[in-house]
Protein backbone atom coordinates (compact mmCIF):
# COMPACT_ATOMS: atom_id res chain seq x y z
CA UNK A 1 0.00 0.00 0.00
CA UNK A 2 2.85 2.37 0.71
CA UNK A 3 4.16 2.14 -2.85
CA UNK A 4 0.70 2.79 -4.34
CA UNK A 5 0.16 5.95 -2.32
CA UNK A 6 3.69 7.17 -2.96
CA UNK A 7 3.29 6.75 -6.71
CA UNK A 8 -0.04 8.55 -6.74
CA UNK A 9 1.40 11.48 -4.82
CA UNK A 10 4.51 11.63 -6.95
CA UNK A 11 2.49 11.57 -10.17
CA UNK A 12 0.18 14.33 -8.94
CA UNK A 13 2.90 16.59 -7.64
CA UNK A 14 5.45 16.06 -10.37
CA UNK A 15 3.60 18.44 -12.67
CA UNK A 16 2.88 21.21 -10.20
CA UNK A 17 6.32 22.71 -9.75
CA UNK A 18 7.58 24.92 -6.96
CA UNK A 19 5.38 27.88 -6.09
CA UNK A 20 6.58 29.50 -2.85
CA UNK A 21 9.18 29.91 -0.17
CA UNK A 22 10.07 27.56 2.63
CA UNK A 23 8.24 27.27 5.95
CA UNK A 24 8.26 24.95 8.92
CA UNK A 25 4.68 24.08 8.07
CA UNK A 26 6.08 22.37 4.98
CA UNK A 27 6.10 19.11 6.89
CA UNK A 28 6.56 16.65 4.01
CA UNK A 29 8.90 16.76 1.01
CA UNK A 30 6.26 16.66 -1.72
CA UNK A 31 3.74 19.09 -0.22
CA UNK A 32 6.59 21.52 0.43
CA UNK A 33 6.53 22.14 -3.33
CA UNK A 34 2.81 22.98 -3.34
CA UNK A 35 2.15 25.55 -0.60
CA UNK A 36 -1.33 26.57 -1.82
CA UNK A 37 -2.53 23.05 -0.92
CA UNK A 38 -0.51 22.77 2.30
CA UNK A 39 -2.51 22.44 5.54
CA UNK A 40 -0.78 24.31 8.34
CA UNK A 41 -3.11 23.90 11.34
CA UNK A 42 -6.59 22.81 12.40
CA UNK A 43 -8.52 24.16 15.39
CA UNK A 44 -11.85 23.03 16.85
CA UNK A 45 -13.43 24.55 19.97
CA UNK A 46 -16.77 25.44 21.48
CA UNK A 47 -17.21 29.11 20.60
CA UNK A 48 -16.49 31.14 23.76
CA UNK A 49 -19.03 33.87 22.96
CA UNK A 50 -21.57 31.56 21.34
CA UNK A 51 -21.42 28.26 23.26
CA UNK A 52 -24.24 26.65 21.29
CA UNK A 53 -21.83 26.47 18.36
CA UNK A 54 -18.47 24.95 17.50
CA UNK A 55 -15.84 26.86 15.52
CA UNK A 56 -13.55 24.93 13.20
CA UNK A 57 -10.59 26.65 11.56
CA UNK A 58 -8.42 25.09 8.87
CA UNK A 59 -5.37 27.09 7.80
CA UNK A 60 -3.43 26.75 4.58
CA UNK A 61 -0.43 28.30 2.79
CA UNK A 62 2.53 28.42 5.21
CA UNK A 63 4.71 31.43 6.01
CA UNK A 64 3.09 34.03 3.80
CA UNK A 65 5.28 37.12 3.64
CA UNK A 66 2.88 40.07 4.05
CA UNK A 67 4.91 42.02 1.48
CA UNK A 68 5.25 39.07 -0.89
CA UNK A 69 4.16 40.88 -4.06
CA UNK A 70 3.50 41.40 -6.82
CA UNK A 71 1.86 37.95 -6.84
CA UNK A 72 0.38 37.82 -3.38
CA UNK A 73 -0.83 34.62 -1.76
CA UNK A 74 -4.42 33.44 -2.10
CA UNK A 75 -6.35 30.19 -2.14
CA UNK A 76 -5.57 28.07 -5.18
CA UNK A 77 -7.84 27.03 -8.00
CA UNK A 78 -8.16 23.35 -8.89
CA UNK A 79 -7.86 22.45 -5.23
CA UNK A 80 -10.51 20.94 -3.00
CA UNK A 81 -10.11 22.27 0.51
CA UNK A 82 -12.16 20.10 2.86
CA UNK A 83 -13.11 20.02 6.53
CA UNK A 84 -14.12 16.52 7.66
CA UNK A 85 -16.23 15.70 10.72
CA UNK A 86 -16.75 12.26 12.25
CA UNK A 87 -19.48 12.00 14.88
CA UNK A 88 -20.28 8.29 15.06
CA UNK A 89 -17.85 5.83 16.64
CA UNK A 90 -19.84 2.84 15.40
CA UNK A 91 -18.52 3.14 11.84
CA UNK A 92 -15.37 4.43 10.14
CA UNK A 93 -15.67 7.43 7.86
CA UNK A 94 -16.83 11.01 7.84
CA UNK A 95 -20.44 11.92 8.50
CA UNK A 96 -20.13 15.60 7.49
CA UNK A 97 -17.82 17.23 4.94
CA UNK A 98 -17.50 20.90 4.04
CA UNK A 99 -15.87 21.37 0.64
CA UNK A 100 -14.46 24.73 -0.50
CA UNK A 101 -13.33 25.59 -4.02
CA UNK A 102 -12.01 28.96 -5.09
CA UNK A 103 -12.20 31.04 -8.25
CA UNK A 104 -9.89 33.94 -9.20
CA UNK A 105 -10.21 36.76 -11.75
CA UNK A 106 -8.07 39.70 -12.79
CA UNK A 107 -10.21 42.84 -12.60
CA UNK A 108 -7.57 45.05 -14.25
CA UNK A 109 -4.91 43.16 -16.20
CA UNK A 110 -3.36 46.42 -17.45
CA UNK A 111 -1.46 47.10 -14.18
CA UNK A 112 1.26 45.37 -12.21
CA UNK A 113 -0.34 46.53 -8.94
CA UNK A 114 -2.49 44.08 -7.03
CA UNK A 115 -4.97 46.80 -6.06
CA UNK A 116 -5.58 50.06 -7.95
CA UNK A 117 -8.58 52.39 -8.29
CA UNK A 118 -11.03 49.96 -6.71
CA UNK A 119 -9.96 46.97 -8.79
CA UNK A 120 -8.31 43.83 -7.43
CA UNK A 121 -5.87 41.38 -8.95
CA UNK A 122 -6.59 38.63 -8.16
CA UNK A 123 -10.15 38.86 -6.85
CA UNK A 124 -10.99 35.57 -5.16
CA UNK A 125 -14.40 34.11 -4.42
CA UNK A 126 -15.45 30.69 -3.18
CA UNK A 127 -18.12 28.04 -3.34
CA UNK A 128 -18.92 25.98 -0.25
CA UNK A 129 -20.67 22.63 -0.45
CA UNK A 130 -21.80 20.44 2.43
CA UNK A 131 -22.28 16.69 2.58
CA UNK A 132 -24.16 14.99 5.41
CA UNK A 133 -23.84 11.49 4.01
CA UNK A 134 -20.07 11.04 4.10
CA UNK A 135 -19.41 12.56 0.69
CA UNK A 136 -21.95 10.58 -1.34
CA UNK A 137 -23.83 13.78 -2.21
CA UNK A 138 -23.17 17.49 -1.74
CA UNK A 139 -25.42 20.53 -1.38
CA UNK A 140 -24.15 24.02 -2.29
CA UNK A 141 -24.62 26.40 0.64
CA UNK A 142 -22.50 29.39 -0.52
CA UNK A 143 -21.75 30.69 -3.99
CA UNK A 144 -19.66 33.75 -4.75
CA UNK A 145 -18.38 34.01 -1.20
CA UNK A 146 -16.00 36.94 -0.87
CA UNK A 147 -12.33 36.50 0.09
CA UNK A 148 -10.63 39.71 1.27
CA UNK A 149 -7.59 40.77 -0.72
CA UNK A 150 -4.11 40.60 0.80
CA UNK A 151 -3.39 43.36 3.29
CA UNK A 152 -0.91 45.10 1.04
CA UNK A 153 -0.71 48.40 2.90
CA UNK A 154 -2.69 51.56 3.77
CA UNK A 155 -2.60 53.15 0.32
CA UNK A 156 -3.93 50.01 -1.33
CA UNK A 157 -6.66 49.41 1.24
CA UNK A 158 -7.61 52.76 2.77
CA UNK A 159 -6.83 55.52 0.28
CA UNK A 160 -8.95 56.80 -2.56
CA UNK A 161 -6.52 55.41 -5.13
CA UNK A 162 -7.00 51.96 -3.58
CA UNK A 163 -10.20 50.46 -2.16
CA UNK A 164 -11.18 53.37 0.10
CA UNK A 165 -12.09 51.21 3.07
CA UNK A 166 -10.50 49.56 6.13
CA UNK A 167 -9.21 46.04 6.39
CA UNK A 168 -11.51 45.33 9.33
CA UNK A 169 -14.43 46.29 7.12
CA UNK A 170 -13.20 43.88 4.45
CA UNK A 171 -13.09 41.08 7.02
CA UNK A 172 -16.56 41.92 8.32
CA UNK A 173 -18.01 42.03 4.82
CA UNK A 174 -16.47 38.64 4.04
CA UNK A 175 -18.24 36.90 6.95
CA UNK A 176 -21.14 34.99 5.40
CA UNK A 177 -24.19 33.42 7.03
CA UNK A 178 -25.60 30.43 5.21
CA UNK A 179 -29.25 29.55 4.92
CA UNK A 180 -28.56 26.31 6.76
CA UNK A 181 -27.14 27.92 9.90
CA UNK A 182 -23.35 28.12 9.46
CA UNK A 183 -21.21 31.25 9.58
CA UNK A 184 -18.14 31.24 7.31
CA UNK A 185 -15.01 33.31 6.80
CA UNK A 186 -12.38 32.54 4.18
CA UNK A 187 -9.41 34.84 3.90
CA UNK A 188 -6.03 36.06 5.12
CA UNK A 189 -5.14 35.99 8.82
CA UNK A 190 -2.13 36.28 11.05
CA UNK A 191 -0.66 32.80 11.47
CA UNK A 192 -1.98 31.76 14.92
CA UNK A 193 0.63 29.05 15.46
CA UNK A 194 3.54 30.14 17.63
CA UNK A 195 6.78 28.21 18.00
CA UNK A 196 10.53 28.78 17.90
CA UNK A 197 11.13 27.06 14.57
CA UNK A 198 14.79 28.02 14.48
CA UNK A 199 15.39 26.38 17.83
CA UNK A 200 13.33 23.22 17.53
CA UNK A 201 14.79 22.13 14.18
CA UNK A 202 18.30 22.95 15.34
CA UNK A 203 18.40 19.48 16.92
CA UNK A 204 15.92 20.29 19.67
CA UNK A 205 17.46 23.56 20.88
CA UNK A 206 14.24 24.75 22.53
CA UNK A 207 14.44 26.73 24.70
CA UNK A 208 17.61 28.02 23.11
CA UNK A 209 20.68 27.41 25.20
CA UNK A 210 22.38 30.46 23.73
CA UNK A 211 20.43 33.40 22.41
CA UNK A 212 16.83 34.55 22.64
CA UNK A 213 13.89 32.41 21.48
CA UNK A 214 11.96 33.77 18.52
CA UNK A 215 8.53 32.98 17.17
CA UNK A 216 9.47 31.62 13.77
CA UNK A 217 5.98 32.37 12.44
CA UNK A 218 5.73 35.84 13.95
CA UNK A 219 4.64 38.47 11.41
CA UNK A 220 3.70 35.85 8.83
CA UNK A 221 0.20 35.23 7.52
CA UNK A 222 -1.85 32.22 6.44
CA UNK A 223 -5.19 31.78 4.70
CA UNK A 224 -7.96 30.61 7.01
CA UNK A 225 -11.17 28.74 6.38
CA UNK A 226 -13.24 29.35 9.51
CA UNK A 227 -16.69 27.90 9.96
CA UNK A 228 -19.01 28.22 12.96
CA UNK A 229 -21.63 25.48 13.14
CA UNK A 230 -24.50 24.96 15.63
CA UNK A 231 -23.74 21.98 17.85
CA UNK A 232 -27.14 20.56 16.96
CA UNK A 233 -25.97 20.19 13.34
CA UNK A 234 -22.85 18.27 14.35
CA UNK A 235 -24.50 15.66 16.59
CA UNK A 236 -24.72 12.07 15.50
CA UNK A 237 -28.12 10.58 14.78
CA UNK A 238 -29.94 9.75 17.99
CA UNK A 239 -27.83 11.97 20.29
CA UNK A 240 -29.82 13.81 22.96
CA UNK A 241 -30.59 17.47 22.27
CA UNK A 242 -29.15 18.32 25.69
CA UNK A 243 -26.04 16.46 26.94
CA UNK A 244 -26.50 14.12 29.88
CA UNK A 245 -23.30 15.51 31.41
CA UNK A 246 -20.30 17.59 30.40
CA UNK A 247 -18.61 14.34 29.33
CA UNK A 248 -21.49 12.93 27.29
CA UNK A 249 -19.94 10.49 24.80
CA UNK A 250 -22.66 11.25 22.23
CA UNK A 251 -21.21 14.75 21.88
CA UNK A 252 -17.74 13.68 20.70
CA UNK A 253 -16.65 14.65 17.20
CA UNK A 254 -13.44 14.10 15.28
CA UNK A 255 -12.20 16.88 12.99
CA UNK A 256 -9.55 16.86 10.28
CA UNK A 257 -8.83 18.87 7.15
CA UNK A 258 -7.39 18.02 3.76
CA UNK A 259 -6.48 19.36 0.36
CA UNK A 260 -6.80 17.45 -2.89
CA UNK A 261 -5.64 18.08 -6.45
CA UNK A 262 -6.65 16.55 -9.82
CA UNK A 263 -4.27 13.78 -10.72
CA UNK A 264 -2.96 15.37 -13.92
CA UNK A 265 -1.89 18.90 -14.83
CA UNK A 266 -1.06 19.85 -18.43
CA UNK A 267 0.94 22.99 -19.16
CA UNK A 268 0.42 25.07 -22.31
CA UNK A 269 2.91 27.08 -24.37
CA UNK A 270 0.62 30.07 -25.03
CA UNK A 271 0.47 31.43 -21.48
CA UNK A 272 -3.05 30.19 -20.81
CA UNK A 273 -3.97 28.42 -17.60
CA UNK A 274 -2.90 24.84 -17.14
CA UNK A 275 -5.54 22.19 -17.75
CA UNK A 276 -6.29 19.63 -15.05
CA UNK A 277 -7.91 16.24 -15.35
CA UNK A 278 -8.26 12.88 -13.67
CA UNK A 279 -9.43 11.74 -10.28
CA UNK A 280 -8.84 13.84 -7.19
CA UNK A 281 -5.83 12.89 -5.08
CA UNK A 282 -5.41 13.90 -1.44
CA UNK A 283 -2.04 15.61 -1.11
CA UNK A 284 -2.22 17.07 2.39
CA UNK A 285 -4.10 16.43 5.60
CA UNK A 286 -4.01 17.58 9.20
CA UNK A 287 -5.69 16.69 12.47
CA UNK A 288 -3.55 16.71 15.59
CA UNK A 289 -0.85 19.38 15.42
CA UNK A 290 2.77 18.39 14.76
CA UNK A 291 1.99 14.75 13.93
CA UNK A 292 3.53 14.68 10.49
CA UNK A 293 6.03 17.37 11.41
CA UNK A 294 7.57 15.86 14.55
CA UNK A 295 6.24 12.30 14.97
CA UNK A 296 6.32 10.77 11.48
CA UNK A 297 9.90 10.39 10.16
CA UNK A 298 10.84 11.95 6.85
CA UNK A 299 10.77 8.70 4.89
CA UNK A 300 7.07 8.21 5.63
CA UNK A 301 5.74 11.80 5.54
CA UNK A 302 4.45 11.84 1.96
CA UNK A 303 2.76 8.49 2.50
CA UNK A 304 1.08 9.79 5.67
CA UNK A 305 -0.29 12.80 3.76
CA UNK A 306 -2.01 10.47 1.29
CA UNK A 307 -3.88 8.49 3.95
CA UNK A 308 -7.15 9.33 5.62
CA UNK A 309 -7.55 8.78 9.37
CA UNK A 310 -9.68 5.75 8.50
CA UNK A 311 -6.94 4.24 6.34
CA UNK A 312 -4.84 4.21 9.50
CA UNK A 313 -7.16 1.62 11.04
CA UNK A 314 -5.63 -1.00 8.74
CA UNK A 315 -2.12 0.48 8.63
CA UNK A 316 0.44 -0.86 11.10
CA UNK A 317 3.67 0.46 9.58
CA UNK A 318 3.16 3.85 11.26
CA UNK A 319 2.06 2.59 14.67
CA UNK A 320 5.45 2.33 16.33
CA UNK A 321 6.16 6.03 15.74
CA UNK A 322 3.43 6.67 18.33
CA UNK A 323 4.18 3.73 20.63
CA UNK A 324 7.86 4.80 20.69
CA UNK A 325 8.20 8.39 19.43
CA UNK A 326 11.63 9.63 18.39
CA UNK A 327 11.35 12.60 20.75
CA UNK A 328 11.33 10.18 23.69
CA UNK A 329 14.94 9.25 22.87
CA UNK A 330 16.00 12.76 23.83
CA UNK A 331 14.20 12.72 27.18
CA UNK A 332 15.99 9.66 28.54
CA UNK A 333 19.45 9.81 30.12
CA UNK A 334 20.00 6.13 29.29
CA UNK A 335 19.68 6.96 25.60
CA UNK A 336 20.33 10.37 24.01
CA UNK A 337 18.97 12.72 26.67
CA UNK A 338 22.37 14.21 27.37
CA UNK A 339 22.73 15.25 23.72
CA UNK A 340 19.74 17.63 23.94
CA UNK A 341 20.35 19.89 26.94
CA UNK A 342 17.30 22.04 26.17
CA UNK A 343 15.10 19.07 27.13
CA UNK A 344 16.84 18.53 30.47
CA UNK A 345 13.59 19.19 32.41
CA UNK A 346 11.73 16.58 30.38
CA UNK A 347 12.29 13.06 31.65
CA UNK A 348 10.14 9.96 31.19
CA UNK A 349 9.12 7.51 33.90
CA UNK A 350 11.52 4.57 33.74
CA UNK A 351 10.52 3.09 37.09
CA UNK A 352 7.11 4.48 37.96
CA UNK A 353 5.83 3.17 41.28
CA UNK A 354 8.93 0.95 41.30
CA UNK A 355 7.49 -1.30 38.59
CA UNK A 356 6.66 0.30 35.24
CA UNK A 357 9.10 1.37 32.53
CA UNK A 358 7.81 3.75 29.83
CA UNK A 359 11.19 4.25 28.17
CA UNK A 360 11.74 3.84 24.45
CA UNK A 361 11.01 0.24 23.41
CA UNK A 362 10.01 -0.82 26.92
CA UNK A 363 6.79 -2.56 27.97
CA UNK A 364 4.93 0.18 29.87
CA UNK A 365 1.93 -1.50 31.47
CA UNK A 366 1.99 -4.60 29.27
CA UNK A 367 3.13 -6.80 32.17
CA UNK A 368 -0.37 -6.35 33.61
CA UNK A 369 -2.16 -7.62 30.52
CA UNK A 370 -4.75 -10.26 31.39
CA UNK A 371 -4.25 -9.78 35.11
CA UNK A 372 -6.83 -8.98 37.76
CA UNK A 373 -5.26 -5.53 38.04
CA UNK A 374 -6.65 -4.41 34.66
CA UNK A 375 -9.91 -6.33 34.83
CA UNK A 376 -12.82 -3.97 34.21
CA UNK A 377 -10.59 -1.12 33.04
CA UNK A 378 -10.04 0.30 29.57
CA UNK A 379 -6.93 -1.91 29.40
CA UNK A 380 -9.02 -5.08 29.71
CA UNK A 381 -9.33 -6.91 26.37
CA UNK A 382 -13.00 -7.52 27.24
CA UNK A 383 -13.67 -3.75 27.24
CA UNK A 384 -11.87 -2.26 24.23
CA UNK A 385 -10.04 -5.28 22.87
CA UNK A 386 -6.30 -4.91 22.37
CA UNK A 387 -6.61 -1.26 21.37
CA UNK A 388 -4.76 0.26 24.33
CA UNK A 389 -2.51 -2.59 25.46
CA UNK A 390 -1.60 -4.33 22.19
CA UNK A 391 1.76 -5.92 22.98
CA UNK A 392 5.23 -5.73 24.54
CA UNK A 393 7.72 -3.07 23.50
CA UNK A 394 4.93 -0.52 22.88
CA UNK A 395 5.65 1.68 25.84
CA UNK A 396 3.28 4.55 25.07
CA UNK A 397 0.23 2.60 23.94
CA UNK A 398 -1.63 3.72 27.05
CA UNK A 399 -1.07 7.47 26.77
CA UNK A 400 0.33 8.84 23.49
CA UNK A 401 -1.50 6.36 21.29
CA UNK A 402 -5.00 7.29 22.54
CA UNK A 403 -4.14 11.00 22.50
CA UNK A 404 -3.42 10.81 18.75
CA UNK A 405 -5.53 7.87 17.57
CA UNK A 406 -8.59 7.12 19.67
CA UNK A 407 -9.23 9.92 22.10
CA UNK A 408 -9.50 9.21 25.80
CA UNK A 409 -12.53 7.51 27.41
CA UNK A 410 -14.07 8.52 30.72
CA UNK A 411 -13.17 5.11 32.08
CA UNK A 412 -10.51 3.80 34.48
CA UNK A 413 -7.58 4.33 34.39
CA UNK A 414 -8.17 7.51 32.32
CA UNK A 415 -9.33 9.60 35.25
CA UNK A 416 -7.40 11.93 37.53
CA UNK A 417 -5.53 10.39 40.45
CA UNK A 418 -7.79 12.29 42.85
CA UNK A 419 -9.87 9.64 44.63
CA UNK A 420 -7.79 6.66 43.50
CA UNK A 421 -6.15 6.10 46.88
CA UNK A 422 -2.79 5.28 45.33
CA UNK A 423 -4.01 2.78 42.72
CA UNK A 424 -3.53 4.35 39.26
CA UNK A 425 -5.82 1.79 37.63
CA UNK A 426 -8.76 2.55 39.92
CA UNK A 427 -11.64 4.90 39.21
CA UNK A 428 -10.76 8.51 39.97
CA UNK A 429 -12.05 11.98 39.26
CA UNK A 430 -13.77 12.08 35.81
CA UNK A 431 -11.80 14.38 33.61
CA UNK A 432 -12.09 13.81 29.87
CA UNK A 433 -14.15 11.85 27.39
CA UNK A 434 -13.35 12.40 23.74
CA UNK A 435 -13.15 8.71 22.83
CA UNK A 436 -13.76 8.10 19.12
CA UNK A 437 -11.83 4.92 18.22
CA UNK A 438 -13.04 4.43 14.62
CA UNK A 439 -10.33 6.51 12.97
CA UNK A 440 -6.74 7.60 13.36
CA UNK A 441 -5.20 11.04 13.70
CA UNK A 442 -7.93 13.65 14.23
CA UNK A 443 -8.68 16.46 16.63
CA UNK A 444 -11.27 15.01 18.99
CA UNK A 445 -13.61 17.39 20.78
CA UNK A 446 -16.33 16.74 23.32
CA UNK A 447 -18.83 19.49 22.50
CA UNK A 448 -20.59 19.06 25.86
CA UNK A 449 -17.64 20.56 27.75
CA UNK A 450 -18.34 24.27 28.36
CA UNK A 451 -15.82 26.83 27.10
CA UNK A 452 -13.50 28.51 29.57
CA UNK A 453 -13.96 32.28 29.54
CA UNK A 454 -10.90 33.74 27.82
CA UNK A 455 -10.89 36.54 30.42
CA UNK A 456 -11.05 34.15 33.38
CA UNK A 457 -7.83 34.38 35.44
CA UNK A 458 -7.81 30.56 35.40
CA UNK A 459 -7.71 30.42 31.60
CA UNK A 460 -4.45 28.82 30.50
CA UNK A 461 -2.81 28.01 27.14
CA UNK A 462 -1.72 24.70 28.73
CA UNK A 463 -5.20 23.29 28.16
CA UNK A 464 -5.82 19.90 29.74
CA UNK A 465 -2.41 19.96 31.41
CA UNK A 466 -3.47 22.94 33.52
CA UNK A 467 -6.90 21.44 34.11
CA UNK A 468 -5.21 18.31 35.47
CA UNK A 469 -3.00 20.40 37.75
CA UNK A 470 -6.07 22.15 39.17
CA UNK A 471 -7.91 18.86 39.52
CA UNK A 472 -5.05 17.34 41.49
CA UNK A 473 -3.94 20.31 43.62
CA UNK A 474 -6.66 22.98 43.90
CA UNK A 475 -8.87 22.28 46.96
CA UNK A 476 -11.91 23.46 44.99
CA UNK A 477 -11.52 20.36 42.80
CA UNK A 478 -9.04 18.01 44.50
CA UNK A 479 -11.23 17.59 47.59
CA UNK A 480 -13.79 15.60 45.61
CA UNK A 481 -13.69 12.73 43.15
CA UNK A 482 -17.00 13.83 41.64
CA UNK A 483 -17.31 15.17 38.12
CA UNK A 484 -16.83 18.95 38.05
CA UNK A 485 -16.09 21.44 35.34
CA UNK A 486 -12.46 22.42 35.80
CA UNK A 487 -11.22 25.45 33.85
CA UNK A 488 -9.47 24.44 30.61
CA UNK A 489 -11.17 21.06 30.30
CA UNK A 490 -12.09 22.47 26.88
CA UNK A 491 -8.41 22.87 25.98
CA UNK A 492 -6.04 20.82 23.85
CA UNK A 493 -6.05 17.88 23.33
CA UNK A 494 -9.82 18.06 23.91
CA UNK A 495 -10.15 19.96 20.66
CA UNK A 496 -7.77 22.84 20.15
CA UNK A 497 -8.22 26.51 20.98
CA UNK A 498 -6.25 29.21 19.18
CA UNK A 499 -4.46 30.13 22.40
CA UNK A 500 -3.33 26.60 23.29
CA UNK A 501 0.45 26.15 23.42
CA UNK A 502 0.38 22.80 21.64
CA UNK A 503 4.15 22.51 21.21
CA UNK A 504 4.73 22.71 24.94
CA UNK A 505 1.77 20.45 25.74
CA UNK A 506 2.90 17.73 23.34
CA UNK A 507 6.48 17.81 24.61
CA UNK A 508 5.17 17.50 28.17
CA UNK A 509 2.96 14.61 27.04
CA UNK A 510 5.91 12.79 25.45
CA UNK A 511 7.64 13.29 28.78
CA UNK A 512 4.92 11.33 30.57
CA UNK A 513 2.82 14.05 32.18
CA UNK A 514 -0.42 12.26 31.21
CA UNK A 515 0.78 9.12 32.99
CA UNK A 516 1.47 11.21 36.08
CA UNK A 517 -2.01 12.76 35.96
CA UNK A 518 -3.63 9.35 36.37
CA UNK A 519 -1.28 8.33 39.19
CA UNK A 520 1.73 6.77 37.46
CA UNK A 521 4.09 9.14 39.19
CA UNK A 522 7.65 10.03 38.25
CA UNK A 523 10.60 7.94 39.41
CA UNK A 524 11.50 10.26 42.30
CA UNK A 525 8.14 9.69 44.00
CA UNK A 526 8.46 8.08 47.44
CA UNK A 527 5.56 5.95 48.65
CA UNK A 528 3.54 7.88 51.20
CA UNK A 529 5.02 11.19 50.12
CA UNK A 530 3.75 13.95 47.88
CA UNK A 531 3.43 13.09 44.18
CA UNK A 532 4.38 16.69 43.41
CA UNK A 533 8.04 15.76 43.06
CA UNK A 534 10.91 17.65 41.47
CA UNK A 535 10.62 15.61 38.27
CA UNK A 536 6.93 16.51 37.96
CA UNK A 537 7.61 20.18 38.72
CA UNK A 538 10.38 20.22 36.12
CA UNK A 539 8.02 18.93 33.44
CA UNK A 540 5.19 21.28 34.42
CA UNK A 541 7.43 24.35 34.45
CA UNK A 542 9.18 23.54 31.18
CA UNK A 543 8.80 26.24 28.54
CA UNK A 544 9.90 26.43 24.94
CA UNK A 545 10.53 30.17 25.32
CA UNK A 546 7.68 31.13 22.95
CA UNK A 547 4.43 30.97 24.92
CA UNK A 548 1.91 33.08 23.01
CA UNK A 549 0.98 34.36 19.58
CA UNK A 550 2.50 37.54 18.22
CA UNK A 551 -0.96 39.14 17.94
CA UNK A 552 -4.00 38.91 20.23
CA UNK A 553 -6.93 36.92 18.88
CA UNK A 554 -10.34 38.42 18.25
CA UNK A 555 -13.14 38.02 20.80
CA UNK A 556 -15.68 36.96 18.19
CA UNK A 557 -15.84 35.00 14.95
CA UNK A 558 -13.60 34.35 13.04
CA UNK A 559 -11.34 34.77 16.14
CA UNK A 560 -8.10 34.68 14.13
CA UNK A 561 -6.10 37.91 14.28
CA UNK A 562 -6.03 40.42 11.45
CA UNK A 563 -3.25 39.63 8.96
CA UNK A 564 -0.07 41.64 8.94
CA UNK A 565 0.17 44.26 6.24
CA UNK A 566 3.08 44.47 3.85
CA UNK A 567 4.25 47.78 5.32
CA UNK A 568 4.24 47.10 9.06
CA UNK A 569 6.46 44.08 9.73
CA UNK A 570 10.13 43.76 10.61
CA UNK A 571 10.43 41.16 7.85
CA UNK A 572 10.64 43.90 5.21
Amino acid sequence: MKSVFSKLLFTALLFWGMEAMASSHREAPLIANDPLADNTDVYAFVSPDNPNTVTIIANYIPAELPHGGPNYYTFGENIRYEIHIDNDASKPGDEIIYRFTFQRVNEDPTTFFNIRLGARNLRTTYTCMRSTDGGATFQTIVTGGEVPPPYIGPRSIESGVGLGTTYEALIANAITSTGSGETIYCGPADDPFFVDLGGVFDLGNMPRQNGQPRDGLGEYNVHSIAIQVPISMLLKDGAPAVPTSILDGDYVIGVWASASRPKMRTLSTDGSAAATSGEWVQVSRLGMPLTNEAVIPIGWKDYWNGLTPYDELNETNLDDFFYNPELALYMDDDLFGGAVPAFAQLRIQRNSLGAFDFGYGQDGLFSLKGSAAVEGTALDDAIFGTLLLPGPGMARSVDLWPAFHTGVPNFPPYQLATGKNGNPLAAGKPFINNFLPNGGDMLRLNMAVPPTDRNDPAFSPLGLIQAAVLGLTDPAYASSADLQFIPNMDGFPNGRRLEDDVTRIELQAVSGVVLAAIGLWYDDYVAGGSPVTQDLLDVLTYSTGVDENDRPFKDSFPYVATPWSGTETDNN
